[in-house]
């Protein structure tokens, strides 16, 4: 993949058959994976701290097996990432400042115009160069052309033949402004509406060198639009194949590396254990499951996967190693922690806030939203490592008291005392606390929701949000839907294995 999408990696994506021979999937993965993330970055545990509960001997591969497999698990992940991704798209690749392959690109493009510039300033003028571009710019356009596009295709076929062109040159007769004044056109009815701008300014362009130079790079931006059309077009149909797609590719690895449901047999079995130690009550639901041979309830297979998908927002990356099969999907669960540890802490100081000056502010129009967006700002940052939460929400205290005394002071109520804001600053700055008892609450409730609207399925209303949550509803339900869809889609790729490992795990309970 350059500046457009690698399309045999689609084909691929989008098919069933594939013969990749893949192995080691821990490292393979984690090398493709690493170029998807955006905004997470994965922390690797060290040796030490992670061990296999049941780890097989060594196995030696080839270099060229290695290879295989870093291809066939990047062509999983891509097809992972189109389905899961609703908003991926690909981007113009940009080139590091002062980097030396931006230098040697540079300096290469220079000559190649520098030659260019030479040959049509020779009397006559020299076309080679030119013709070879026009044979680029041809291929270019026919690539962007639909099956159905006919008219299209033969204006491009005769108008840019080159056996013509060349005849034109040799006789002195070749109109190079002409030719490009075609091209501009044909840019603009095949362009995006997006492009629309860029090649109307091609127009303006009186110098052919410099015309011709600004034509590839509007040409490099419509085959990024061609590319994320292809994504587009693709995504219904590998909706429909990706899931036998992923566990193919799953199950090739599998047999390849016998260990890789360790990590997933040793996850299951403490969502498991959980559950029969009824330390996650909300996720057996009343019939979920039936008697085990002490007398305790077991868990159903549903119930288990629930609350294992849950651990995962309260993962620690740095100390554990993550499962096997949503490893495609860490910086995922990293994000929606992340996310959820921020809904967290906003949904408290909401709570507190209120509570402490409640009815005066509650009923004032558009405050809520105003104090969520300032907490909400000041909170952005938590992801870096330089972010500390106990400054963070000291300066959280203080904003908040202050706005509390504006909108009182507005409605004629009364400002908070001096010991009234010492106390609000207090419990705010207390939320940088783990223990921090109504942190834990807040906690407790959204995943208590999170669980609720995953037994109850997707395709049915979200559930009622619960007490104490009704200021950051909009975002607990944006967060909800998107835990739940790519828990839903993990499950139908992975089930047949969760089955498997779950009937070991609960007949021995």
């Amino acid at each position: 993949m350059s500046e457009n999408l690698d399309k045999s990696n689609i084909n691929e994506a989008g098919k069933s058959k594939s013969n990749d021979s893949e192995q080691n999937l821990e490292d393979a993965v984690e090398g493709s994976d690493e170029a998807l993330q955006e905004k997470t970055k994965l922390g690797s545990p060290s040796p030490q701290r992670v061990q296999r509960p049941h780890s097989s001997p060594p196995q030696f591969v080839t270099v060229e097996e290695l290879l295989e497999t870093a291809k066939g698990v990047t062509n999983m992940a891509l097809a992972h990432e189109i389905v899961v991704n609703g908003d991926f798209r690909i981007k113009p690749v940009e080139l590091p400042e002062n980097s030396l392959e931006k230098r040697v690109k540079e300096i290469v493009h220079k000559a190649f115009w520098d030659c260019l510039s030479v040959q049509l300033s020779e009397d006559p003028p020299t076309y080679d160069h030119a013709i070879k571009l026009v044979g680029e710019i041809k291929e270019t356009l026919l690539s962007f052309l639909l099956p159905g596009h006919t008219r299209l295709r033969n204006q491009i076929t005769e108008v840019l033949d080159l056996d013509l062109i060349k005849q034109e040159a040799e006789n002195g007769a070749l109109d190079i402004s002409k030719l490009a004044e075609f091209i501009i056109g044909m840019m603009g009815t095949l362009c995006a509406p997006a492009r629309d701008e860029e090649v109307k300014k091609l127009k303006d362009i009186k110098e052919i060198v410099s015309l011709f130079r600004a034509i590839f790079s509007v040409l490099d931006l419509m085959k990024v639009d061609m590319a994320n059309f292809a994504i587009s077009s693709v995504r219904p149909h590998l909706m429909q194949q990706s899931v036998e797609y992923e566990r193919k590719k799953f199950q090739e690895i599998l047999e390849k590396q016998p260990n890789s449901l360790d990590f997933v047999t040793q996850w299951l079995e403490e969502a498991s254990d959980d559950l029969m130690n009824q330390k996650y009550k909300h996720a057996l639901p009343a019939g979920g499951g039936a008697a085990g041979s002490g007398g305790a309830p077991v868990p159903s297979h549903a119930a288990v996967q629930n609350c294992a998908y849950l651990k995962l927002l309260k993962w620690d990356h740095l100390q554990r190693p993550f499962p096997e099969t949503v490893l495609m999907d860490q910086s995922r669960f990293q994000e929606l922690q992340l996310q959820l540890k921020q809904l967290t802490i906003l949904g408290a100081v909401l709570l507190v806030t209120f509570s402490m000056a409640a009815p005066r502010i509650s009923s004032q129009a558009g405050f809520a939203e105003k104090l969520k967006m300032i907490v909400k700002i000041l909170l952005t940052d938590m992801h870096l490592p330089n972010f500390y939460l106990k400054d963070a929400l000291t300066t959280v205290g203080e904003k908040v008291c202050l706005e509390v005394n504006s909108c009182l002071a507005l409605c004629g109520s009364s400002l908070f005392t001096t010991d009234k804001e010492t106390v609000l600053k207090g419990q705010i700055q207390a939320m940088a606390s783990p223990d921090d008892p109504i942190c834990r609450i807040m906690e407790s409730r959204i995943l208590t929701f999170l669980e609720t609207y995953l037994a109850s399925g997707h395709q049915k209303p979200l559930p009622t949000v619960p007490g104490g949550l009704g200021p950051v509803q909009k975002e607990l339900e944006e967060v909800a839907i998107k835990f739940v869809r790519l828990v839903n889609y993990n499950k139908m790729v992975f089930c047949p294995y969760y089955d498997a490992i779950l009937s070991k795990i609960l007949t021995r309970s």
